[in-house]
């Protein structure tokens, strides 16, 4: 009797036995761990995805960042200041022979540039003569009418503009036939929106002369280089 209940002990522990291992075995493969290579081909196709996703975006951005630059750039090379008087010299050059009845005088108006770079006149541009004792008002004219059409003018250039206008008073005597109301020996230059200046009035060879005026007719032409 106690040989069969050994017997039957060892058995019911051989299936518990049995039974066990069964279960780990099941256990491990339910808890297999990952192919490592999957993992990374995984990772890969993720990262690459990523990347894709935020490369246009970058370059959209590098794009736009360069497109500005080379606007802002352009945009200041371009650019020509205008002249000054700063940047320019004045000179007004009174007419060499007298007005006739049917031709008038005619003087001229110099613009230099004498700054190291370009600078441009576009605008009217003002001039004003007046009596050295006062004799009569001021006598102003400017070129609108003539064309304000920019003029650029490089380092050392020199734009020249026409003055028309009577020198002689045809209505009175030989002798006093200079007599003008306006005799004036220098005269206010103002560029457009600019500064006037006083300029003197020379004679072709560069001496001083006077702006003899007679009435009030002055026509101040367009600049050209």
């Amino acid at each position: 009797m106690r040989v069969r209940t050994a017997i039957a002990a060892a058995a019911v522990l051989a299936a518990g036995l049995t039974l066990t291992a069964c279960q780990g075995d099941d256990t491990a493969s339910d808890s297999k761990p990952t192919d490592p290579t999957a993992s990374a081909s995984a990772s890969a196709k993720g990262g690459t995805a990523g990347s894709a996703t935020e490369s246009p975006g970058s370059d959209a951005g590098k794009s736009s960042a360069s497109a500005s630059a080379s606007a802002g750039s352009g945009g200041g090379d371009g650019a020509v200041a205008a002249c000054t008087s700063r940047t320019t010299k004045a000179a007004f050059v009174a007419a060499a022979t007298h007005a006739t009845r049917t031709r008038p005088a005619t003087a001229t108006v110099k613009i230099t540039n004498i700054s190291g770079k370009a600078c441009t006149i576009v605008g009217a541009t003002t001039l004003v003569a007046k009596d050295d004792q006062g004799k009569s008002g001021p006598l102003d004219a400017d070129n609108s009418a003539a064309g304000t059409d920019a003029v650029d003018l490089a380092p050392g250039a020199t734009a020249t503009a026409s003055v028309l206008y009577t020198d002689l008073n045809f209505e009175g005597t030989e002798s006093a036939r200079e007599t003008c109301g306006i005799q004036a020996s220098s005269v206010e230059i103002a560029l457009p929106k600019d500064v006037g200046r006083a300029v003197k009035v020379t004679s072709g060879t560069g001496s001083a002369a006077v702006f003899n005026v007679c009435g009030r007719d002055l026509k101040f032409g367009a600049f050209h280089v």
